[in-house]
């Protein structure tokens, strides 16, 4: 079996995740500041990673704020 059958031909949910950031720059022209982008990618990393554990990202950002954030299952 060849390697590139394996793989998947497109990398779909990589461009899904860095949609955001992206669309953000576009808007605003870029991000106002490395501290005010590396707290926009913090959260966004955070809820994606959420995301594709099946919680939502409400009750992840309601958990972080109550100072009791969803960490996942390293097992």
């Amino acid at each position: 079996m060849s390697l590139f059958r394996v793989l998947d031909k497109d990398n779909n949910e990589a461009e899904q995740v860095i949609r955001m950031s992206k669309l953000r720059i576009k808007v605003s022209g870029c991000m106002r500041s490395m501290q005010g982008a590396e707290a926009f990618c913090a959260i966004r990393s955070y809820l994606a990673t959420a995301a594709r554990h099946g919680i939502s990202w409400l009750d992840a950002l309601i958990r972080a704020a109550e100072g009791n954030p969803w960490i996942p299952d390293t097992a």
